[in-house]
């Protein structure tokens, strides 16, 4: 699994990086042993960049993430988590309350605080690695910050940038389903990377516009989350989930074009999304959410196929992509695999 390094750090992620929210029993729960299962494939295809937040399960990610990697020798792995929302105790465990609000079938026994202080950020890593259960976390992001600018830029990224001079963190950043506030993070700020979710896709190019050439220009990393817009790219059908909500049918119909194109290109709606980000120099890794060792070997499978020059020809040419958007280079060019 090829390897980058984020930003003008040294730390390193795969190409294609194990999204935790999933197993942090998103929409449905998923049980330990199916979470350890899906861990263990992702690390034996190559995986080694291991995405997580303390919001994913009100904690149940981080502690089954941690369980995992504490069985893997420290330093051969990357592993990134979250602040901005600190976990409170409810005193519910075990009262039948769940976390469904909130889009995680988990039992409610803490809720979320969002503090984008300064005190709030160190006490949201010392929690995290609390949980983890180990002693270091290589990326932190500020994780959704939409309506907290003015605490986000004023108090919460400086103390990141004070976390990264002390040694305590690798690597710095934003982590948003936006893309307008992760460009000024770019140009505002010395993040080495932002994780943006659900604005880079084949559906989604609204990070191509500033997000992405302002990271360029800067050699500032991007991740790219939600290559299948939480799911309608991954299954195109109506009644699908689009960005966490019921997709638009108008919507469905151009994803279903695009299953069309695929199909006629012998290749699948599924590679096309993993593969579409790379076609932007400012892209570093793409993270997928698994649940199961099924799912990981079938994203590793996909990521790894070859998608066909000509299939981004035609998707040009039936307007399903407007004329400036990159994409991913000839099969004879090398591929990140």
């Amino acid at each position: 699994m090829r390897t980058r390094t984020l930003g003008r750090t040294r730390v390193p992620v795969t190409a294609l990086g194990f999204g935790a929210a999933a197993i942090g029993n998103l929409y449905t729960p998923v049980g330990d042993d199916e979470a350890h299962a899906a861990l263990e494939a992702a690390w034996d295809a190559g995986i080694r960049y291991f995405d997580t937040a303390p919001h994913y399960g009100v904690g149940v990610s981080e502690r089954r993430v941690g369980a995992f990697l504490r069985t893997r020798p420290p330093g051969s792995y990357t592993l990134s988590t979250k602040v901005g929302r600190l976990l409170e105790p409810t005193g519910d465990a075990g009262a039948g309350g769940d976390d469904s609000a909130s889009g995680f079938a988990t039992p409610a026994a803490h809720r979320r605080v969002w503090d984008f202080s300064a005190a709030g950020v160190r006490r949201s890593l010392e929690d995290s690695l609390e949980r983890l259960g180990l002693d270091r976390i290589d990326v932190v992001y500020l994780h959704d910050p939409d309506d907290h600018a003015r605490q986000a830029f004023g108090e919460a990224y400086p103390e990141l940038e004070r976390m990264r001079a002390e040694g305590l963190v690798g690597a710095i950043g934003a982590g948003m389903n936006q893309a307008a506030m992760l460009t000024r993070f770019v140009r505002d700020t010395d993040v080495d990377v932002v994780l943006c979710a659900g604005r880079y896709s084949l559906l989604d190019q609204r990070a191509l516009h500033e997000l992405l050439p302002a990271a360029a220009g800067r050699g500032v990393s991007v991740v790219v989350g939600g290559v299948f817009n939480s799911g309608l790219l991954a299954d195109p059908k109506p009644g699908a989930t689009f960005d966490y909500g019921l997709a638009p049918a108008d919507v469905v119909e151009r994803a279903l074009a695009w299953q069309d194109l695929a199909r006629r290109h012998g290749t699948t709606l599924r590679a096309a999304a993993l593969a579409f980000p790379y076609g932007h120099e400012a892209v570093t890794g793409v993270l997928v959410g698994t649940r199961s060792a099924a799912e990981v070997h079938d994203t590793v499978s996909q990521f790894t196929s070859t998608v066909p020059a000509a299939f981004w020809q035609e998707a040009r040419a039936e307007h399903l992509l407007p004329a400036d958007v990159p994409t991913p280079a000839p099969p004879t060019q090398e591929q990140p695999a």
